[in-house]
């Protein structure tokens, strides 16, 4: 029998101007249902954001990122999301949206450890 275990994740961009639709990889959520883990980890290269946007709200893109990890680690402090489970709270952060912060298309892959994963995927897809 195999420790891996089937899990789900979308790299999260920074999307200044939605009508150039040009854009940044800023982060990945990670889903895992056998073991009921989600997760987001970011990170902003700010340099590669303003050259596509020397008057893009930085404060606000780091703000929206916080709030996407906040709403992946669960509780009071991510609002009524918080309450979800793990995978109401990625299927939530996944849906299409026209904002700045943008989810990118669902894929999978297999891991026996979805935190180890969801840093492979930042140092890979990101960084």
């Amino acid at each position: 029998m195999s420790d891996r275990h089937v899990y789900e994740y979308a790299v999260l961009r920074v999307v200044p101007r939605v009508e150039r639709g040009e854009c940044v990889n800023a982060g990945v959520l990670v889903y895992c249902r056998p073991l009921g883990f989600v997760a987001a980890r970011t990170h902003l290269d700010e340099a590669r954001l303003l050259a596509l946007d020397p008057e893009v709200d930085l404060e606000g893109v780091r703000a929206a990122l916080r709030a996407v990890e906040g709403v992946c680690a669960g509780g009071d402090g991510a609002g009524q999301a918080g309450q979800d489970d793990a995978g109401r709270r990625f299927r939530w952060l996944i849906a299409p949206r026209s904002t700045i912060v943008q989810p990118g298309p669902v894929h999978t892959g297999l891991t026996a450890d979805p935190a180890a994963e969801t840093e492979r995927l930042l140092d890979v897809l990101v960084r």
